[in-house]
Order: structure tokens, then C-alpha cells, then sequence
């Protein structure tokens, strides 16, 4: 939390994604899939939109940018690689 004009406001990280945001980049992914958008990772045996999109998301290749408008109308670019190396680590590769 940061002071700011005398106003208490939250510092959200630019390097993390919240679970919010992972939901929503791995979801938007499978609808693009299950459309019939190019997958990038090595197909397996997975058929499943869903499971694609998370194993893209596993090896970072989700091709799709976060912005973030904060409440004081700044807005911010979430560098998705580090951030999902970061959600790999912290929650040990699970989605």
C-alpha cells in the first residue's frame, strides 16, 4: 500500500498475475483454440481446448498481452512471461 495525495492506494505488482487473470488469459485462449486458431504448443493426445490452452500457458506461449487500469486511471502492460513464470513458481505449475 502506498500514500498518495493523502489517499491510501493499493500497489498491485507488474510482474504477477491474480487468479482472476490467469482464468480469464487461459479461457480466452481455449475459446480461440476451439475456433479454430492456430495451437502452439506440440500436440498431444489433448484434444480438450481447455487443456491446450493450459499447457500454453505451462510453457508460456499464450500469444495475448494484460493491461491493467488501476483505480487512479493509470494503466500498466503485465509482462506475461515473467508473470507466468511467476505463477508456475509460486503455485508449483498448477492452473
Amino acid at each position: 500500500m502506498r500514500m498518495r495525495a493523502g489517499v491510501l492506494t493499493m500497489m498491485w505488482p507488474e510482474d504477477e498475475f491474480t487468479r482472476f487473470e490467469v482464468a480469464r488469459l487461459v479461457g480466452a485462449r481455449a475459446l480461440q483454440i476451439a475456433l479454430g486458431a492456430p495451437v502452439l504448443v506440440k500436440k498431444s493426445e489433448q484434444t480438450d481446448a481447455i487443456e491446450l490452452a493450459k499447457e500454453e500457458f505451462r510453457k508460456k506461449m499464450i500469444p495475448i498481452t494484460v493491461k491493467r487500469e488501476l483505480p487512479d486511471k493509470t494503466k500498466i502492460a503485465v509482462s506475461a512471461k515473467v508473470a507466468i513464470e511467476n505463477w508456475l513458481k509460486r503455485y508449483n505449475g498448477e492452473i
